[in-house]
Order: C-alpha cells, then structure tokens, then sequence
C-alpha cells in the first residue's frame, strides 16, 4: 500500500461565525431617559426617573465592570416601563461633580468609588462603644475637602458616654458638629434637626461599623427597616448590618444615602499635597518649609509653630500628629488589617 499523499483539499476550514459586515457607527441613543441610581448589587442597577418610576436595569458591556455607583446620573433605553420583571439597559454614565473613593488601605492602589454626586457627607461615629477614632474621622474630612463635600460629624450614644473633647476641635475648622441621643424623649428632637438639615440634599452616611448608622437611617427613613447590630464586648466593633451602598429618599425632599460600616479608609489615590490642603489650619505654614520637606525633618516649619504659642501646643501637636500620619504609607489603623470592599460587583 502506498502511502497517501495529502493537499490543501484535506486542510478542514472553519467556516465565519456570521457574515453579518460588523460596523464602528454606534447607535446614538437619542431616546434615552436619565435616572438617578439608587443601589447596586450583582450586575443589577435599580433606578430612578424624574417622575419616579423605579426602573431595573444592566449596565452596556463597553462601561466595563465598577463604571456605576450609586447617586450617578445615568442614561437608559430599552424597557423603561418599571413593570415587573422588565430590564432596561444604562448606555452612559453622565458626569459627576463629585465622588467618594478609597482605597482599602494606604499600601493598596486599587482605587473604589463609594458613591457619587454628593451635597454632604455625614461622618457618624459613637461617643464610646465603639471608641471614636481621630484618624478616620481626618480620612473622611480629607476626602470631603478635596471633592468640596460639607462635611458634618454626627455623634451618638452621647447618653452613654459625653462628647470627646477631641471632636469639638473641629469646629473650628468649620466643620458642624450634631449629636443623638438613644433616649427617647431628645430622641425625635434629635432626629427632626437633621431632617432640617438633610432637606433637599444628597447626603451619605460613613463610619464604623456599630456606630448607629442603620438606627439613625430608620429614624429618618421610617420605611428602610434597615437592619441593626450590636457591637461585640471583646473586639470593641461591630459587625457589618449593611452589605451595599443604597440611597432612600427622605420624606421633605432629597436623598440620604446609607454605606456598609467602613473600618479601613486608605488616601493612596490622592497625591500628598491634596492631603495637606484639607487641613486649612496648617497648609499656609508649610508652604514656607523648604522644598521637597517631607514635613518629618527636624527643620520642618510646622516644628516651631507647634511650639510659638504654648497655650495651642496640646491641639496643634495634635493635628500636625494627624497629618503626618495620614502622609504615611501605612495601614489606616493599625491591628485592624485590610478588609474588603463589602458585596462589590464580580
């Protein structure tokens, strides 16, 4: 037997998946509707219109994975009905005049987008249990600076334990300072001069887990029924009662938005210079200390001025304490470790 001689002819050639003629002309999307997001979670965006029609949607695959968060403006077509079971598809992300990142810790670089579009950024945090922490209180102030957010420190549990002394510096920079109580007859008090506050506002709760958050959410939402925790005796946190970023909307107007407990807010993404201009009180003096100051050296200009009035060492040692901290590469809080971004999209 010979053995066979092969040709091209034996060459098996897969034939074209479509001969459809692909083309680079997308379509304009000029029936589209804006919508304002409300919550994200698994590859699902809830929505909603002007005229409040709660919409589900997907987010084009050519905005890529994490492109949407909750208080953007985004465009939409398809099924805008709102009917049960419809699936509207979101074609673009309009601009945002803010947002609120962080990255898991100051070694990481992998920025994350909390949420966008604010007006104000509640910093909640508890008069004792959990302890309130100055450096992540700085963490958020610095952020809201920089993205020109009113910041407002929120303070519960004052029935429990007074106001740390520490907490009322801030307001000389500026920044107000509310407190809650869990006793009920101050309590609808309380609750009734945020409102006040929150009114035709986009506003976004942060801090640790435990602080009340979810509480003062459900005083102010009456229909979240958002769900509580307490805060564990040993560690000293609590635990996670949120697992995504949701926005509710408030009864005289405006939203309020609720985020997981937070308990590492890394700054990598901002360069050091945009850190020190959110501390106002102490910018001005570096700006005569010698180029490329580390603002760690000895012959730092923030060394004297610590020193130039002895009745302000205490607070100003403080606050130049927290800068230097917050512009080095280190965890956000030592012995907390790294944690995750809570329930984002895969």
């Amino acid at each position: 037997m010979t053995p066979r001689e092969y040709d091209e002819t034996d060459a098996r050639i897969r034939p074209s998946r479509t001969t459809r003629r692909r083309t680079k002309d997308r379509p304009s999307h000029s029936d589209s509707i804006t919508a304002f997001v409300t919550t994200v979670d698994r590859g699902r965006t809830t929505c909603v219109t002007d005229e409040g029609i709660i919409i589900t949607a997907m987010k084009a695959r050519e905005l890529g994975p994490k492109s949407v968060v909750v208080g953007d403006l985004v465009e939409i077509v398809g099924d805008v009905t709102g009917s049960e079971g419809s699936l509207a598809r979101i074609v673009s992300v309009n601009e945002r005049t803010n947002s609120l990142s962080r990255t898991v810790d100051d070694a990481a670089r992998v920025e994350r987008t909390i949420v966008a579009n604010i007006d104000q950024l509640l910093i909640v945090v508890a008069s004792a249990n959990p302890e309130p922490r100055r450096g992540l209180i700085d963490r958020f102030l610095v952020s809201a600076f920089h993205e020109s957010i009113k910041p407002i420190i929120v303070v519960t549990k004052i029935d429990v334990s007074p106001v740390p002394d520490f907490i009322k510096e801030y307001s000389a920079l500026g920044v107000d300072i509310i407190t809650t109580s869990s006793k009920t007859e101050s309590r609808a008090s309380d609750i009734e001069k945020i409102l006040d506050i929150l009114d035709e506002k986009i506003s976004v709760l942060v801090g640790h887990s435990g602080v009340g958050k979810s509480t003062l959410i459900n005083d102010l939402v009456p229909s979240a029924d958002r769900m509580t925790g307490d805060v564990n005796d040993v560690t000293g946190r609590g635990r996670h009662t949120s697992s995504s970023a949701i926005a509710l909307p408030l009864i005289n107007g405006g939203w309020i938005i609720d985020t997981p407990g937070i308990r590492a807010f890394g700054l990598s993404h901002l360069n050091k210079e945009k850190v020190i201009e959110s501390f106002p009180d102490i910018y001005q003096i570096t700006q005569t200390c010698m180029p490329n100051c580390s603002h760690h050296e000895n012959s730092c200009s923030l060394n004297p001025w610590i020193e130039s009035v002895p009745a302000l060492k205490a607070e100003r040692l403080i606050r130049v304490t927290s800068l230097r901290s917050l512009l080095e590469v280190k965890p956000v809080e030592e012995n907390q470790g790294n944690e995750s971004f809570p329930n984002e999209e895969r």
